[in-house]
């Protein structure tokens, strides 16, 4: 039995978004530091604590103290970072504590703080310094604090990279959000990021699959009528969908990086590209020039 060139295609589409989705998932998963999480209440309970992690908040008159149980010795790592303003007091101090006393305290007005990039959100810090010692099983605070309790921190707590795929797609949903609140920075600017333009990719693969599948459908199903036609749109219709397409895009990534208007507008490009309406062809319409 053969098997045609399209039928190949339709069945290797899963095939193609799979390895695209791997692949984007490689990138940032290999880039990723620590796993960015939101910050609720100014008592935070650290799990799997040798597991990075970043919590991103801001001091709301007063200490933010996280706490770690651990029922095994394990390797506590702590970083306290700010985001980078040139003028910044870069006065945030994180105190941690064991059940016996004080082992370290990061940051504060007289740490010596220094500057960092970080490559997966492609945002700059001040760095306060870290902590990194192989301590047993107990009980540790990490309090967070300056001296106003007003400022922003991401306090880092551990350095295993193990991060799930949906985890990793988390991230994608936070740092957009991150780089407007915290960085007061536009998120357009994650595009930089390798992950920013894969997840873009990814959504675009998806919008063309589902379009060519879609179309293959009509054109199977529906033969020889107006919605089984390979092309029904015309010029004017091709430049509205070339310019939903820019503005959907410019819209997401200025945004909140919503997967849905990526979606639509690598669906709008497709159209574009194809010179093909899903929504005419489901409509029986056909502004194609004869």
């Amino acid at each position: 039995m053969s098997v045609s060139y399209s039928s190949f295609f339709i069945i290797m589409k899963p095939t193609l978004l799979t390895l695209a989705l791997c692949a984007v998932f490689a990138i940032a998963t290999s880039a990723i530091a620590h796993q960015p999480l939101e910050v609720h209440g100014n008592a935070t309970q650290v799990f799997d604590p040798a597991v990075s992690k970043a919590y991103y908040d801001t001091l709301s008159g007063e200490p933010h103290v996280y706490t770690i149980d651990a029922t095994e010795p394990f390797e506590l790592y702590v970083g306290i970072l700010m985001p980078y303003v040139k003028d910044s007091p870069k006065d945030v101090s994180a105190e941690i504590r064991s059940e016996d006393g004080t082992l370290q305290v990061l940051g504060g007005t007289g740490g010596r703080w220094s500057t960092m990039f970080e490559f997966f959100g492609q945002s700059a810090y001040w760095d306060g310094g870290d902590f990194k010692q192989q301590v047993p099983a107990g009980k540790y605070t990490i309090s967070v604090s300056s001296p106003n309790n007003d400022e922003k921190y991401s306090l880092a707590v551990g350095e295993i990279e193990s991060f799930t795929f949906a985890q990793t797609i988390n991230a994608t949903t936070m740092i957009p959000a991150l780089k407007r609140d915290f960085f007061n920075e536009s998120p357009a600017s994650f595009i930089k990021s390798p992950f920013g333009w894969g997840y873009i990719l990814v959504m675009y693969i998806a919008a063309f699959i589902s379009g060519f599948l879609y179309r293959w459908l009509l054109k199977t199903f529906a033969k020889g009528s107006v919605r089984g036609v390979s092309s029904n749109i015309g010029k004017y219709d091709k430049a509205i969908r070339y310019a939903l397409w820019l503005g959907l895009l410019l819209w997401a990534v200025t945004t909140s990086w919503n997967p849905w208007l990526l979606f639509f507008s690598g669906f709008a490009l497709f159209e574009a590209l194809f010179s093909w309406c899903g929504l005419y062809a489901a409509l029986g319409k056909n502004t194609c020039p004869n």
